[in-house]
């Protein structure tokens, strides 16, 4: 397939992958506008937490492809590495990604991924090793995944989440994105016939591709109009592979139109398809570890926050009591005695009194709603120095709303 392409081409972005991503864009901006908005930012705090749980699951399948996969480099697969670097000048990617290779016990496919801002593409052995008598066809596999780099599929994925839950929409997008990457490893391969020989290594396997009749297997597609094959094309991530080939093989194809009843039922399944990390199984899984674990460890942050507070509060009355041991030997053991305002005065909105007692032991009783009538208790000691020295142990508060230096 003749066609050449640059950074500056648009030839081989399927049609509607601009409209579905404009489209995508202005729906996940605006659903994350108003998720923080209405939140308060508290969202943010859940934004952080799942990308630290992103991170570190990501981190794993890094370190795996460091660790186990063949890094595909000018001195390690020399003709890989000319491939992918012959493809990245063809497509105008200016930075090559990390390529490696991995076997994958017997599965057919490759990848693309991004960690930390870096970019990396995965070949998979066996595809490698299938092809090996036509070699070329494996630029198709390449060039398909750096098209999901140079259209920064990747890095858009978080602003358009939102929008890729919504029936139909996510669903739509995502297969738009295959066809145009499609048309990027397309763009790679000399001729038509290598292209199919790529495809038809998905469809048939290490060997059987070999003599797939394409002609036969493009006529596939018409099936795909029918009910059952609508909605579930219509309801995932990936177009059939019947209508890839016939994408590829016929500039021109025009697919069977899909059944009305299955646009009608689609409408109103959320996605479900295994891209981007959109299926509604793993939101609601994310979410709800999110609610398990991010909101009662806020609510616990807000209630220290609080009691914090409560101690600063008792600082002048320690300051106080401290001072006037120094100065009579002896301790003040009520407020009026400390020179201090009454219990009842000292307080703000977590902390109703703070009272001085018996021994200059200093009460700070709570008044949220979480802590109400709660108290910490400062009890002084005298240390070698002839000075009171304090701790914060007593009183009825739960050693987990504690600082640390307060808890037994």
């Amino acid at each position: 397939m003749d066609v050449q392409v640059t950074a500056d081409s648009v030839a081989f972005i399927y049609n509607n992958e601009r409209k579905l991503f404009v489209l995508s864009a202005i729906i996940g901006i605006l659903a994350w506008v108003l998720i923080i908005v209405g939140t308060i930012g508290i969202a943010l705090i859940y934004v952080l937490l799942g990308f630290l749980i992103f991170l570190f699951a990501h981190s794993a399948l890094i370190s795996y492809l460091r660790g186990t996969g063949v890094q595909i480099t000018a001195e390690q697969f020399s003709d890989l590495h000319g491939r992918v670097i012959f493809c990245c000048q063809k497509l105008g990617v200016e930075v090559p990604p990390d390529a490696y290779l991995i076997h994958a016990d017997g599965a057919f496919n490759a990848f693309a991924t991004r960690f930390l801002g870096r970019n990396f593409i995965v070949l998979f052995s066996n595809v490698v090793d299938a092809l090996e008598e036509d070699s070329e066809a494996i630029n198709f596999y390449i060039g398909h995944e750096l098209g999901h780099i140079h259209r920064k599929h990747l890095q858009w994925g978080p602003v358009l989440w939102p929008a890729g839950l919504l029936p139909l929409l996510g669903a739509a997008y995502s297969r738009a994105r295959e066809y145009t990457c499609d048309s990027y490893g397309a763009a790679c391969c000399s001729n038509r016939e290598s292209v199919a020989h790529g495809i038809a290594a998905l469809a048939a396997g290490d060997r059987r591709w070999r003599t797939l009749n394409v002609a036969a297997y493009q006529n596939q597609a018409r099936e795909s109009g029918r009910f059952w094959m609508s909605f579930h094309e219509l309801t995932g991530d990936y177009p059939w592979l019947t209508k890839r080939m016939s994408r590829m093989m016929s500039p021109d194809y025009r697919p069977p139109g899909r059944s009305v009843l299955a646009w009608i039922l689609a409408s109103f399944i959320p996605r479900l398809g295994s891209g981007g990390g959109a299926s509604l199984l793993v939101t609601v899984a994310i979410v709800g570890i999110l609610a398990a674990v991010a909101i009662p460890a806020y609510q616990d942050y807000t209630i220290r926050a609080k009691v914090t507070e409560g101690l600063t509060l008792a600082s002048p009355a320690k300051a106080t009591a401290s001072a006037f041991y120094s100065a009579n030997r002896s301790a003040c053991e009520s407020n009026e005695a400390c020179g201090l305002a009454s219990a009842n005065d000292i307080a703000n909105g977590a902390v109703r009194r703070v009272e001085v007692g018996k021994g200059s032991a200093i009460t700070v009783e709570f008044s949220t709603k979480e802590i109400n009538a709660q108290t910490v208790i400062l009890e002084p000691h005298v240390n070698d120095a002839g000075e009171l020295q304090w701790t914060c142990t007593g009183g009825s508060l739960e050693a987990k709303y504690r600082p640390s230096s307060c808890r037994k």
